[in-house]
This record gives structure tokens, C-alpha cells and sequence, in this order.
């Protein structure tokens, strides 16, 4: 740290409890009184360099050995400014470096040590120091910035504040200044990061101003201010008494982190990349819990929709401090996210013309859905914009981009469903936010449906219904459809489609390969009706997908009754399983006979599933029976007594 000295004389200074005075033979005629202590000494040569300390003796028309004192109160830098200031118009040597440069530069404008009042004054010595040495240094131009906060009014009133503030940007943008970081953030960053809010956001207003910083290496700074100071604001406030004034209580304190939030948000570059999601959905949380403005919230949730893809399930579960919400987590705020993510993608996605009328259908009124029952996401009923937003949100979104925020949103959405006091209709809305070619499959959203139907029993079967309507159930793998077909929380017509389409996708690898094309089964007829008269109507699609499944399903059966490798589905399990079936499904019709009035029409079908099933089995039988004489006949002794009972229930 640099240092100048000032002043060639010996410290003749002396101190008498408190009474301070100089060793000399002339007798002292100025008493002055700087707080607690009182100094006696020698008019001319403190006059002839002080303007203030002139006219207050003129005023107070003391003179001689008069003993009238001239108080100082509130005198800038204290009693060891005024000190330092008085050795310097006696000569004595007095030490000026960073540590109090700041105090003795208040401390002699306050006196009015200027060049009018003598050449070569305090005041101008001092400017030269500052300027000549401290400022091109970056230790010393912080450590006399920092000092700044403690004096504040005067050295904006002197400009010190604002030639340290530029001097400081200055050297951050300054590209022969080379410096080595450790950490990820910049150079400048943690040392930066010691500051005041104050002074750090005219720091960085003033590095962006000068457009040689790189806006990633801002948003790095900003991230590690917001680490500094904003460490765990929802559980404490903690180092809140670092940057600000001690001695508030907690309500003061939550203000000043308020207002230092709003600083950060407002300093975020515009570079998408500056700053990473995570960073932003932690500010977003900050900005819950400390009640910022909503200008603040907006932003920060504009951003965060604008590089989605890149958050984790933990980022977005923003703790719920509403009143008048009971949720666990903010989901208003997700649904804010999501909203502002589908004006990204439509106006990515959307060529440049007259936006069409937004139409988004209720769930009583959206029509019956095709083979799974599927329901539209809402982002695809609605596709309306603001084109003003959306020349600002029209950033790209891959389509692997688009994968990933369809994972974020179901993993977010599972651990919602387990709060208990999630309601339906924001649950839905969060499920529907996110268009259908995000969710390539759909086992992630079937948990989520388990899960909310587990920690939800009192759930009524009509909303069970809805609630199943965000599945697409061609959408499940092998292990979601075993684990649907057994799930009795599901509503009957979710586990008919279940078992339609793990039918349609074993037949469809057993039987592809011959491509013969025959008349469907019965008990597929069965389903196939179900289906269709839930729906409002068919459409040709379903016709095709009816025949294309009645083709590969018959020319199974002959591939068994030919005599070929059966497989599992035929063996003694494969007929436990299709009695399984049977009795589950009139498990199902008798727990359902008392809602809605189509119970006949769910008796009717379990009938004629079961007649299918037992006729399916009766076929594999027959098929087994005509095997060569050389297959091991204790086969058919094991297998006969379960085909006489699922023929028994045929009847």
C-alpha cells in the first residue's frame, strides 16, 4: 500500500487527560473543542491554512488569552482527523495512505484548506496523491472507495466517490491489466462483491457503460455479489448488517436485502447466456420471499423462460409464502414460467402473421379423443400472442430443448403431487402448459397421476377422469402399462386403454412379420367398442388402426394353430394372466356400478371381454393340443385343468 508523507518537523503533540496541546515556548491562544477533546493552540498557524476556522473567530470575536472555546461538532474523520490536520499547518509530519485519505480529505474541506486560503494547501495535496497514486492501483482505489460509505454526503459533494467509482471500472475494463482468478467468477469479482450495494451498482453500471467487459463476465460478478450477500435469505438474514448500518431489526433489514435484489435484477445483461437459470430461479425465490416489486418478479421470470431448458427440478420448487394460498411451493409462479415459455416457442415456431383468436376449451366441453383418450396441451388450444412480446421472446427452441423442459415440468409436477393441498385445476394447468411434442413418452406423467391419486383418495371419479385425460396412454412403456393394468386407483376405461394398446404392441411384434390380414378378436372387439362409444365419434383413423390390429391379431392365431413357437402367451402363466384379467375387470364394473348411468354399458363390456378372453385361451389350447406326438404329454396333463375352468366360466 502506498503512502505519502507531509510535513518535516518532529510530533510535538501532547495530551493532559483530554486537553491536547503543542510543546512550545509560545504561550496558546485558540481553544478549540473537537468532541470529547479540547485543544489549545496557536491561532497563526492553524488561521493562516483554515477558512472556516477564520471566520468563526471573526464571528466570535475571540482573541488573546480570552478562553472563549469554538466547538466543532460533527467534525468529519473525528478527533484524529482534526489532529492530522492541525500537525499538518504546524509542519509536523503527518503519514497519508488509502486507510485515511478518505477522513483528512473531508476533514480539510470541512476546515476550508483550499488553495484560497494558502498555496500548496491540504486539500490540493491530497487530490494529487489520490490522483498521482491510489487511483491506479486496484487495492488502493477499493480500499479509499470503501472508506467513502462512511462519509458519504461530503465526498459527493467533493466528487470523491465518483472519480474512485470511475477509476475502479477503470481498471476492471482496462485490458493490460492482467490478473489470475481461481474461481469461476472474475478477477475483480470477489473483491468487488465487499462493496455496498450502492457502490457496487454504480461500479457496474459503470463497467457496462465502457463496453469492453464481456456481459458474461458481468453476470459472473452479479452472481457472486448475490452469493455474498444473499446467501440463505429465506432462512435468515443474516450479513445483512455487513453491507448496511448495523443495529435494525429484521423488517428494516428485509428492505435493504429488498432493495439489493432489485439492484442485481436490474443490472442483469441483456446476453441470454450471461447469467445461468439456476441464478435466476434463486433470485426469483429471494424475490418471493423478501416481497419484491413486481417489476423485479416479471423480469426475472421473462428470463427464466427464456432458457428453460437449462433449470433443475429443484430450482423451480420456490418456496409458498401466500397467504392465502396452503401449497408448498409457488405454483402461480411455474404456471407464470410456463406462460411466458409458450409466447417463446409460439413466436419462435410462428411465421410472421396476424395472430389467430385464442381458443382454449374447457375440460367438460373438449371433445372425446381417439384411441388413448389424449387431451390437447394447452399450449397447443392456445396459440395467440402478444407481437409486441414476441419480437423481445422469439428465441429459438430445439426440439431437444423442448424434451428437456417436458422432463423439468413432470418432474416438478411429481413433487407437487404429493403436497396434499395441491389443487386439480393447477395441476392440470401445469401438465397441459407444455406442448405434446416435449413428452416423447409418457411414464414420467403416469407417476404423476399414481402419485396425486395416492395422496388424494377422496378424489371423486369424475375428477379421476380428468385427471386421466393428460395421458396418452401409447405414450407408456411396457413397465408403466404392467403397473396401469394392476393400478386400481386408475378409473376402468384408463386400464381398457391400457389393455388395448399392450395388446395391440405385443401383437404387433409377434404377428409383423407375416403381414396376413384377417378378422380381430373378440374381446379386441370388445375394446374397440368401449372406446368408441365413449368417444363423440370415430373418425377414419380409428377405423384403420381397428383393421390394422384385427389383421395382426388373426394371423397370430394361425401362426398357433400352424403349429409354430408359441411363447409365453399361451403357456400355463399366459392363461393364468387372461383369467386374471377377467376377474379384475368385474372387480372394477362392481365398485363402478354405483356412479354414472353407463354401469349397463361397462357390464356388457366386461361380458363380452371376458367371453373373448376365455375364447383367446380356448384357441392357444386347441393350438397346443395339435403339436407333434413327440412334445412331452405332461404338458397337456398340467394344462388341461385350467383350460376346463376358463371354458367353465365361457359358459
Amino acid at each position: 500500500m502506498k503512502f505519502m508523507k507531509l510535513g518535516t518537523r518532529p510530533d510535538t503533540f501532547f495530551s493532559n487527560e483530554s486537553v491536547r496541546s503543542v510543546c512550545t515556548e509560545v504561550a496558546t491562544d485558540l481553544q478549540i473543542l473537537v468532541g470529547d477533546c479540547l485543544y489549545q493552540l496557536h491561532k497563526f498557524p492553524l488561521l493562516s491554512k483554515c477558512l472556516l476556522l477564520q471566520a468563526l473567530c471573526a464571528e466570535s470575536g475571540c482573541g488573546g488569552n480570552g478562553g472563549e472555546v469554538i466547538e466543532l461538532p460533527g467534525f468529519p474523520g473525528g478527533v484524529e482527523a482534526f489532529d492530522a490536520c492541525a500537525k499538518f499547518c504546524y509542519g509536523i509530519t503527518v503519514t497519508v495512505s488509502a486507510r485515511n485519505l478518505v477522513p483528512l480529505r473531508c476533514a480539510a474541506a470541512h476546515l476550508g484548506m483550499s488553495e484560497a486560503a494558502d498555496r500548496g494547501n491540504l486539500a490540493a495535496k491530497l487530490d494529487a496523491f489520490l490522483a498521482s497514486c491510489l487511483l491506479r492501483r486496484w487495492k488502493d482505489a477499493l480500499a479509499v472507495l470503501a472508506s467513502t460509505r462512511h462519509h458519504a454526503p461530503l465526498c459527493e459533494d467533493i466528487g470523491l466517490t465518483s472519480r474512485c467509482v470511475d477509476a475502479v471500472a477503470s481498471l476492471i475494463a482496462n485490458p493490460a491489466a492482467h490478473y489470475s482468478s481461481t474461481s469461476a467468477s472474475p478477477w475483480w469479482a470477489h473483491d468487488v462483491a465487499e462493496l455496498g450495494v450502492d457502490l457496487f451498482w454504480r461500479i457496474m453500471v459503470a463497467v457496462k457503460a465502457t463496453g469492453s467487459v464481456h456481459e458474461k463476465t458481468v453476470g459472473d460478478a452479479l452472481k457472486a455479489y448475490a452469493r455474498r450477500w444473499l446467501p440463505n435469505v429465506s432462512a435468515s438474514t443474516a450479513g445483512a448488517d455487513q453491507v448496511f448500518d448495523g443495529g435494525d431489526d429484521v423488517k428494516q433489514i428485509a428492505t435493504r436485502h429488498r432493495l439489493l435484489l432489485e439492484k442485481i435484477v436490474s443490472l442483469i445483461p441483456a446476453e441470454r447466456d450471461a447469467v445461468s437459470c439456476g441464478f435466476l430461479l434463486k433470485l426469483l425465490k429471494a424475490a418471493n420471499i423478501l416481497s419484491a416489486s413486481a417489476t423485479s418478479k416479471a423480469e426475472l421470470v421473462r428470463r427464466v423462460a427464456w432458457q428453460l431448458e437449462e433449470a433443475a427440478v429443484g430450482d423451480l420448487l420456490i418456496p409458498s409464502i401466500s397467504c392465502v394460498s396452503e401449497t408448498l411451493y409457488d405454483v402461480d409462479a411455474v404456471v407464470s414460467i410456463l406462460d411466458e415459455f409458450a409466447l417463446r416457442h409460439a413466436a419462435a415456431s410462428a411465421p410472421p402473421a396476424p395472430a389467430p383468436v385464442a381458443v382454449v376449451v374447457s375440460p367438460d366441453e373438449s371433445p372425446a379423443l381417439s384411441g388413448g383418450g389424449h387431451r390437447r396441451s394447452r399450449s397447443a388450444e392456445s396459440v395467440g400472442f402478444d407481437g409486441a412480446r414476441r419480437s423481445s421472446s422469439a428465441a429459438p427452441v430445439s426440439p431437444d430443448a423442448l424434451v428437456r423442459v417436458g422432463r423439468l415440468v413432470d418432474g416438478f409436477l411429481i413433487e407437487v403431487a404429493r403436497d396434499p393441498n395441491m389443487p386439480l385445476d393447477k395441476l392440470l394447468a401445469i401438465a397441459e402448459a407444455v406442448p405434446d411434442s416435449a413428452r416423447p413418452e409418457h411414464d414420467a406423467l403416469y407417476k404423476v397421476v399414481d402419485t396425486y391419486l395416492k395422496v388424494h383418495p377422496e378424489l371423486s371419479k369424475s375428477a379421476r377422469k380428468r385427471l386421466c385425460r393428460v395421458l396418452n396412454c401409447r405414450k407408456l412403456s411396457d413397465k408403466a402399462c404392467a403397473h396401469a393394468a394392476q393400478n386400481e386407483l386408475l378409473p376402468l376405461r384408463v386400464v381398457v386403454q391400457v389393455l388395448f394398446f399392450e395388446h395391440a404392441r405385443a401383437a404387433a411384434l409377434a404377428g409383423g412379420a407375416h403381414g396376413a390380414a384377417a378378422e380381430l378378436p373378440s374381446n379386441i372387439k370388445a375394446l374397440m367398442l368401449m372406446s368408441k362409444t365413449a368417444s363423440s365419434g370415430g373418425s377414419d383413423q380409428d377405423d384403420d388402426m381397428a383393421i390394422a390390429a384385427d389383421r395382426i391379431d388373426e394371423q397370430r392365431l394361425r401362426v398357433l394353430a400352424a403349429g409354430a413357437s408359441p411363447g409365453d402367451d399361451w403357456s400355463v402363466e399366459g392363461l393364468r394372466r387372461a383369467a386374471s384379467k377377467i376377474a379384475t375387470l368385474r372387480m372394477k364394473l362392481e365398485e363402478d356400478d354405483d356412479h354414472d348411468g353407463g354401469a349397463d354399458a361397462d357390464e356388457e363390456f366386461v361380458r363380452k371381454q371376458a367371453a373373448g378372453l376365455a375364447r383367446s385361451a380356448s384357441l392357444r389350447f386347441r393350438a397346443f393340443c395339435a403339436m407333434p406326438a413327440a412334445k412331452p404329454k405332461r404338458m397337456l396333463s398340467k394344462l388341461w385343468p385350467l383350460a376346463r375352468g376358463v371354458t367353465t366360466d365361457r359358459h
